[in-house]
């Protein structure tokens, strides 16, 4: 079985892909991830095929613009963004093409790169949609994740929400639909909805979520399916890496806080960074503070140390005594596996969802929402992470769950199954 993964967006949407390849070699099919070319390295580093594609949209991240106006901007400053994204993806798209173009069996994709169901009806061949958050798939059960809606909304309520997940089509509809043109693909009826075949039949679905944090909702079709985490194996050196500095608190006697934003840069980072290091010396404990792309700056400080680049999240997460992020899918799994308290400070999109998914799952205090954070509300957060018992004892669970799973198996024995 030939395989063709086609992802877009930051390591967290990239990674775990690269657990699905290397489990789908290892059974003796053929394997390629086609990602932004700058996640080339990240694949060699994991023996997984790679074809690269245009970044497109994340220049603007590059940039440094994409997240402050998504968090910080007005409502012309969003709208500007919006408009010029399409022009972004005319080549992310050309490239998906070239790559599909010399054959798959299966075509799995993340939706965000848009192109997957297009290439897909091409050749001819099934796409499945695979996913870290349940963005797709309506239920009653709980809102749409790509706004921060309110929890406790009636049923029917949930359900429209996902309506929401008709933007997507509206803003790249004309440069898709031109795109298709010079593939020969016809201009059907719900051809921008990548939960449909081509027949109009609901679409294969595979969630990469730990069931133990968000079971399988009742009224989903047996298309959609929760297969647990995707997580890339663990390297027992990851730590070794690590700067003297970030050794010296992970072996020390006081456990320390690991703060990063990830990808997400806020209208400040230094206000930012400024804010965490007070909410640290409020709260009595020593940081791991990461830079991330740009989200927190660097500093120095006798007590707390800064990171530049990527974290080994496993030879880190399990030795601190709290675990602050941003609340986007990829760390929150990571958090959540690691069995520590969390403090979620949200920025867009699904990060209020999973704030208040771990806030329910008692592993972390609500959410501090980024456009609230200060340093007295993150202390408070913090103190009562690293303290509170009845805290601590269900991350260890939860994380002894989900260290227990094996969702890329799963996500594989189901690729199977649809290709039989």
């Amino acid at each position: 079985m030939r395989v063709l993964i086609l992802t877009l967006g930051t390591r967290g949407d990239v990674q775990p892909f690269l657990a699905l390849a290397r489990e789908l070699r290892q059974r003796g099919h053929d394997a390629v991830v086609a990602a932004p070319r700058r996640f080339a390295d990240l694949a060699a580093a994991h023996a997984v095929t790679f074809a690269p594609i245009d970044d497109g949209p994340l220049r603007v991240l590059d940039a440094g613009s994409a997240d402050g106006l998504l968090t910080g901007g007005g409502i012309r400053a969003k709208a500007a963004l919006m408009r010029r994204m399409p022009a972004m993806f005319g080549q992310v798209l050309r490239d998906c093409w070239r790559v599909a173009s010399d054959g798959a069996d299966v075509i799995v994709h993340n939706g965000q790169v848009i192109a997957g169901q297009h290439v897909a009806e091409k050749l001819g061949v099934p796409a499945v949609l695979a996913l870290p958050l349940p963005m797709y798939v309506p239920t009653r059960e709980f809102p749409w994740p790509g706004q921060d809606l309110p929890d406790r909304l009636p049923g029917r309520l949930n359900r429209a929400s996902y309506a929401g997940m008709r933007a997507p089509a509206l803003v790249f509809a004309r440069t898709v639909d031109r795109w298709r043109d010079s593939l020969g693909l016809p201009r059907r009826r719900g051809r921008h909805d990548p939960a449909r075949r081509p027949d109009g039949g609901p679409a294969p679905v595979l969630h990469a979520i730990s069931p133990a944090v968000l079971p399988r909702p009742a009224d989903w079709p047996a298309t959609a399916r929760v297969t647990g985490y995707w997580f890339t194996d663990r390297d027992a050196g990851a730590g070794g890496g690590l700067d003297a500095r970030v050794r010296a608190l992970l072996d020390g006697p006081q456990p320390p806080v690991f703060v990063g934003f990830g990808s997400m840069a806020g209208p400040d980072p230094g206000a930012a960074t400024d804010t965490v290091l007070d909410a640290l010396d409020r709260a009595g404990l020593p940081g791991i503070v990461a830079g991330g792309w740009g989200g927190l700056r660097s500093f120095t400080s006798d007590r707390h140390a800064f990171v530049s680049g990527d974290v080994p999240h496993d030879a880190v997460f399990g030795r601190c005594a709290v675990i602050v992020h941003h609340g986007g899918a990829g760390t929150t799994a990571a958090a959540a596996r690691a069995g520590r308290p969390q403090v979620i400070c949200p920025f867009v999109a699904d990060q209020p969802f999973w704030g208040r998914r771990m806030h329910r799952l008692g592993v972390a205090p609500p959410p501090v929402a980024q456009h609230r954070l200060d340093a007295p509300a993150l202390a408070a957060a913090i103190r009562r992470a690293a303290h509170d018992a009845g805290m601590a004892g269900a991350a260890r669970l939860l994380g002894a769950r989900i260290r227990s799973e094996n969702g890329v198996a799963a996500a594989a024995d189901a690729l199977e199954e649809l290709a039989r």
